[in-house]
């Protein structure tokens, strides 16, 4: 067998022994994640997206992180009294087969103190955590603004 077969069977393996171990644990997933530049240059970021829970079970997100980013946090706009208001969310409580959808002027991410300059294209890791101790990961692709 050759060194490239060799490797290539080495990586199926670790995909399956992985894949096995989680086999019986349920998670929330990402799915369209994307992050907004601002429209000028300021230390924060909007996230948006949306998160399905596939498990037979409610789950309930309750932090968000990245290594992107100094703090990262659920946040919700309403409107109250005509007044657009934006409000930490405590926790993400998302009912079994159903998802929640982070949207602009609705519930979002909110992602402050970027590490470094980031541009369009590119794609940032966040990790939640849920009320269980479960931890799930989510891919965000940055999109200018307007877009």
């Amino acid at each position: 067998m050759n060194a490239s077969r060799l490797r290539l069977g080495l990586l199926a393996l670790l995909a399956a022994l992985s894949t096995s171990a989680f086999a019986g644990e349920c998670t929330l997933v990402v799915r369209d994640g994307w992050l907004r530049m601002p429209p000028m240059a300021m230390p924060m970021m909007a996230g948006f997206g949306r998160i399905e829970n596939p498990c037979k079970k409610p789950l309930t997100v309750l932090t968000a992180s990245s290594a992107a980013f100094g703090d990262v946090s659920l946040h919700e706009t309403r409107v109250v009294d005509g007044v657009s208001r934006m409000r930490a969310l405590p926790e993400l409580r998302i009912g079994a087969g159903d998802s929640a959808v982070l949207k602009p002027g609705g519930m979002h991410l909110m992602l402050m103190q970027p590490g470094a300059a980031l541009k369009p294209g590119s794609k940032v890791a966040i990790e939640f955590v849920t009320k269980d101790g479960g931890k799930f990961l989510g891919e965000f692709v940055v999109r200018a603004a307007g877009e």
